[in-house]
């Protein structure tokens, strides 16, 4: 079984999933995706597992969300990845992938065991 989070030791709920992860044995492959952000392909594959648009996860509360314009209904899912992968800060986490099969956006935290 693989493991990995897409994590931000910064953030507490980041924090808690990885906590999570390993009261159930787990020990994942950490990505510090502030330091070594996905590139297209794995950003793309993430939603794709998600099930989601890009904009579903971006923070958008990030000032770069506002001061790049992404609020603008316009902007194609291709402008969106170009804009998460430019600023990786605006991608939400964190991530859990297992056996990049399936995937869990932990907010709430719990919601990563989901993958387990």
């Amino acid at each position: 079984v693989s493991v990995k989070i897409y994590h931000n030791p910064r953030c507490s709920k980041s924090r808690q999933a990885l906590e999570l992860l390993r009261g159930q044995g787990v020990e994942p492959e950490i990505v510090e995706y502030l330091k070594t952000p996905p590139d297209r392909n794995a950003l793309e594959g993430i939603l794709d597992l998600l099930g989601m648009e890009p904009r579903e996860l971006m923070r958008r509360k990030e000032p770069e969300y506002k001061q790049a314009g992404l609020d603008n209904p316009e902007l194609t899912r291709e402008q969106l990845i170009d804009a998460m992968l430019a600023h990786p800060k605006l991608i939400e986490r964190p991530i859990v992938i297992k056996d990049g099969k399936r995937a869990a956006l932990g907010r709430p935290p719990e919601q990563v065991l989901d993958v387990l």
